[in-house]
């Protein structure tokens, strides 16, 4: 048995964030083209907000999944610090 009795806040929080940052990139990416495409005809007062969205909403998701895995982290840091952490079997491949 392994256990992880502990994760390192900001290394994990960074890698997270640039997890949800790709991630909400590559699934917003086509809801922005395709908006696009209806804005001027339906909304036109909301037009030139396209461009900017496409780079916002991806920072965003980035930033809160920092924040919101490092304060993971920190509980998890927390508890496992009374409960001993979590537990994992692993074993080696066989080629």
């Amino acid at each position: 048995m392994i256990r992880v009795k502990k994760f390192g806040v900001l290394q994990t929080a960074k890698v997270a964030a640039i997890i949800y940052a790709i991630v909400s990139f590559v699934v917003f990416l086509p809801f922005a083209l395709i908006g696009t495409m209806f804005t001027d005809e339906f909304f036109p007062e909301f037009s030139e907000f396209g461009p900017v969205a496409l780079l916002f909403i991806p920072l965003m998701y980035g930033l809160i999944g920092f924040i919101f895995t490092a304060i993971g982290c920190v509980v998890y840091n927390l508890i496992a610090s009374f409960t001993g952490g979590i537990e994992i079997e692993m074993e080696t491949a066989q080629k």
